[in-house]
């Protein structure tokens, strides 16, 4: 099918969203976009990639400029030496999803993608969850996490991008008002996802 939509994946850690975004991909013929967006910033900022891939989806650490935030407009330039790395590559990644999104359908997996382009019309939201025991094990398996750490690690992780997501959005990651179409995929595969996906598309289109 030609998919007349932009699509972004909200993830919880070890849901496989990244994974969903490429078959959805595949699927569909268009491009999807996660760490390639680092990519992009860095090489739009002169930065080096590993700077920013340290911080990415991660909001500003330092309470104080959290607590201003409410007085600075993300429209400002994201030129701005002032700002703690974590801003720069989140105003950028803004940027660049927003450039994206203009010139075709594409995908994009979190980096309050969902957010960045609430004012298109053409945009599906989708989250991605599943069970916790499931995505304990995913991660052993697929991210070659040690298993006395991995339950930590899914916990944390998770909180970390509900943290960038809440931050950046005002909103609340997870909620399901914030999604078109949430997807438990604990006892589903990625193609089945994909298949729960396109469908979705071929009703609302």
């Amino acid at each position: 099918m030609a998919c007349k939509n932009i699509i972004t994946i909200a993830r919880q850690f070890g849901s496989g969203g990244r994974k969903i975004g490429e078959a959805l991909s595949k699927r569909l013929g268009i491009k999807c976009y996660d760490k390639e967006l680092i990519s992009i910033a860095a090489k739009e900022s002169g930065i080096d990639p590993e700077i920013f891939n340290n911080v990415d989806e991660k909001a500003t650490n330092s309470l104080l400029y959290s607590l201003s935030m409410g007085l600075y407009s993300f429209s400002t330039s994201y030129n701005s030496g002032q700002l703690p790395v974590n801003d720069r590559l989140y105003l950028l990644q803004h940027k660049i999803i927003k450039q994206l999104a203009s010139n075709e359908p594409c995908i994009f997996v979190g980096r309050c993608a969902d957010y960045v382009l609430k004012d298109r019309a053409d945009v599906v939201k989708l989250y991605i969850y599943a069970d916790k025991d499931y995505r304990i094990k995913r991660a052993i398996e697929t991210k070659g996490i040690k298993e006395s750490k991995a339950e930590q690690t899914v916990t944390k992780t998770d909180k970390s991008r509900a943290n960038y997501y809440n931050f950046y959005s005002g909103k609340k990651w997870g909620l399901t008002e914030n999604y078109d179409l949430c997807i438990n995929r604990t006892n589903l595969t990625d193609e089945q996802v994909v298949d729960i996906v396109v469908n979705y598309l071929e009703i609302i289109n």
